[in-house]
């Protein structure tokens, strides 16, 4: 039974990237594609690791920490790799939340500015 294998078009397509984005990816070593002369194909193998680089991406990882975070897997195996990747999402969780509580911070600043310039705005109008 073969293995479904993707064109360069139809993996952009799928994913929703540009080609020059997929390129970037083999480029830096994140995909590995079987290559028939100029053409290229993806297989089960590089959809699964393009769907952890755009869930990774999603999550704020740097495209270094995913392309390390894939190798660890190929050169140390599976146990240390979901380490790591504790390691990793604690970092990013702990980030994450700071961000969070400055934009609300933010936010409740405007709030407030906004709010007093509304109200400067009527008095203004009703002088």
């Amino acid at each position: 039974m073969g293995e479904t294998r993707l064109s360069f078009k139809e993996m952009c397509t799928r994913f929703e990237v540009t080609p020059r984005t997929l390129r970037y990816y083999e480029y830096i070593e994140l995909l590995k594609p079987e290559k028939d002369g100029r053409n290229r194909f993806y297989g089960p193998r590089e959809v699964a690791r393009m769907t952890l680089i755009l869930r990774g991406k999603r999550f704020g990882f740097s495209l270094e920490e995913l392309r390390q975070w894939l190798l660890m897997y190929e050169t140390k195996g599976t146990k240390p790799q979901l380490e790591a990747f504790v390691e990793m999402a604690d970092r990013q969780l702990a980030l994450l939340t700071k961000q969070r509580d400055e934009l609300g911070v933010t936010i409740e600043d405007l709030k407030q500015l906004r709010d007093e310039a509304a109200r400067l705005a009527r008095e203004d109008a009703s002088s």
